[in-house]
């Protein structure tokens, strides 16, 4: 419901924002930007950065970011030449609903832990 007309609110092109939204809402996608929200940094220290990440799937989260415009990547001149990643203004702008939900994300693991564990052992699972 729109808050402001009271209407029911339609989504338009729900495919293409179903995109943006599964790309920008990924696990890696958004510790990327986490990390990159400090400032320009080189593969290797992104990749030291973010536990788990192996060294292809963030080769293709940044090249996903590049393509959409919320990560730039600058080859420096250097011997041997040095690649580094930075956020765009497009990817900052990102960059704040990405630190709340993190933030959301910390705040709250003891008690979503909580409640996956009281919902396994009402229903019989194990997870």
């Amino acid at each position: 419901m729109d808050m402001t007309t009271g209407e029911p609110i339609v989504l338009k092109d729900t495919r293409n924002i179903g995109q943006v939204l599964a790309r920008v809402g990924d696990k890696w996608t958004m510790m990327v930007i986490y990390i990159l929200q400090r400032g320009p940094l080189h593969f290797s220290a992104i990749k030291r950065s973010i536990d788990g990440i192996s060294q292809q799937m963030l080769t293709r989260t940044l090249r996903m970011l590049e393509r959409d415009g919320i990560v730039s990547r600058t080859t420096l001149p250097l011997r041997p030449p040095q690649v580094q990643y930075a956020l765009t203004p497009l990817g900052q702008s990102l960059s704040a609903p990405v630190l709340t939900l993190c933030k959301w994300a910390c705040d709250n693991i003891d008690r979503i832990n909580e409640a996956q564990s009281l919902f396994d052992d009402r229903a019989g699972h194990v997870a």
